[in-house]
């Protein structure tokens, strides 16, 4: 079939490219002339295991293309989604879909035949209404089918949930759309991943519910987290327990500074706002969303307390900038709170991330970013680890104990066991850990 793709973002380029990849004609459509360009020369604007070589073997298939021309992109296509960006709205926190509405519009505006549009942003219940009325309202000549199409990617791991999915929902009511969506997602029968048919609104909620839902395990544990440090408990062991259980699952109950990225805080305050809207507010989530903001610059606390409660005039050194790892996404990280918290007490800061200083340079100026985690730590009163990469999980503990001038490990991600932190003369803290509540 052939595909249209309006957005060369996270979702629109990973999922034009696994499109191309199942055998589908793709054409993703940006107007941004430099990214188009970029890409073309084999540049990925975002950074995704394994997405370079993905665009590059469907570009020399000549399955995928790249264009700022909206209206060549889409014609003659089967079925044009639509993934722009819905970040938070400035003032209410609504998401702001002037994006995806100025989509709507050029694309009926360039149609020249009938079309199934999908929404694969993540957007509020009733934004499919909504570009439906517009694209109708633009052309009433043509047949035109609004569908909802949520993504369920990880990012850090997007290529594989796009082609082993856990289920694929779309929202629609028209059967012509249906046949589409079947004929789209064909190459996944074998994989037998549920392809789920509801409601347009319904599918747009459960985007929304997934996410506020994952958000609220985390900040569960997270607190648990601090009542195990309060009476001497230990959160890992807590976390294995209850996730045993199937009922709950071990997935997401593993404690730390607070979630980050483009969903989760976006999306769970949007869920908030729509509630609100609706006269039908979601407590829980509300709760959800205030805890964690609180939670990432009480880090930045605990790192001070891990320092003496002074942290004036002394060296921090950070392990991991991006809000997971495998990511070069800043968005919400929390580490951009913990840095500010340290800054305001008058710490320096040196830090080093895989693939996030790039983006984070322009986001904390006074930090100083290091070319690997050994010239971090030289000289610094304290070690921060933060996000958890891989590159992380086995350093050379003695050696960067030897290298500070205080061996004090805040382990944000309890990757690290005191025994081992201790055997290199480490004094530890955790989140969540009866060393912590010892230490504390």
């Amino acid at each position: 079939m052939k595909i249209t793709m309006i957005g060369t973002g996270y979702v629109g380029l990973v999922s034009g490219a696994c499109f191309a990849d199942f055998g589908h004609t793709v054409t993703c459509v940006d107007k941004d002339e430099s990214k188009i360009a970029a890409i073309r020369g084999g540049k990925m604007p975002i950074y995704e295991p394994g997405l370079d070589a993905l665009v590059a073997s469907n570009v020399a298939a000549k399955r995928l293309d790249f264009t700022t021309d909206l209206a060549e992109g889409v014609k003659g296509a089967d079925a044009i989604f639509i993934a722009v960006g819905t970040p938070s709205r400035r003032g209410d926190g609504h998401a702001d879909l002037t994006y995806v509405y100025a989509a709507a519009k050029e694309i009926a505006e360039a149609l020249d035949g009938p079309a199934v549009i999908v929404t694969k942003s993540t957007v509020p219940v009733g934004t499919g209404d909504e570009v439906e009325r517009i694209m109708r309202e633009a052309r009433p000549d043509l047949e035109v089918a609004a569908v909802s199409n949520p993504e369920f990617l990880r990012e850090g791991a997007a290529i594989g949930d796009f082609k082993r999915p856990d289920r694929i929902v779309v929202g629609t009511d028209d059967p012509r759309a249906t046949a589409v969506m079947r004929q789209i997602y064909r190459p996944l029968y074998l994989g037998e991943a549920p392809l789920i048919f509801t409601g347009r609104r319904t599918a747009e909620l459960i985007k929304y519910a997934a996410n506020a839902f994952l958000a609220t395990k985390i900040t569960f544990i997270n607190e648990i987290a601090d009542l195990c440090e309060a009476v001497g408990a230990e959160v890992k062991d807590v976390a294995r327990g209850i996730g045993l259980d199937n009922r709950i699952g071990s997935k997401f109950l593993h404690a730390g500074p607070g979630y980050g990225g483009s969903c989760f805080p976006k999306d769970t305050l949007a869920l908030i706002k729509t509630g609100q809207d609706f006269d039908s507010p979601i407590r829980i989530v509300e709760a959800v969303a205030q805890v964690n903001d609180t939670r990432k610059r009480a880090m930045g606390r605990k790192v001070i307390k891990a320092l003496g409660g002074d942290a004036r005039g002394k060296k921090v050194a950070i392990l991991g900038l991006t809000f997971k790892p495998n990511t070069d996404d800043m968005r919400d990280a929390p580490s951009l709170a913990i840095v500010q918290a340290l800054e305001d007490s008058g710490a320096d800061i040196c830090a080093y991330d895989p693939e996030g200083m790039e983006a984070a340079a322009s986001l904390m100026p006074r930090v100083k970013m290091m070319s690997d985690p050994y010239a971090a730590a030289e000289g610094a009163d304290v070690l921060v680890l933060v996000t958890e990469w891989d590159i992380f999980r086995a350093l050379d503990l003695k050696k960067i104990a030897g290298l500070m001038t205080a061996p004090v490990l805040v382990d944000l991600r309890n990757i690290y066991p005191a025994s081992e932190a201790a055997a290199a003369g480490f004094k530890l803290f955790r989140v969540g850990g009866v060393d912590a509540s010892s230490e504390m």
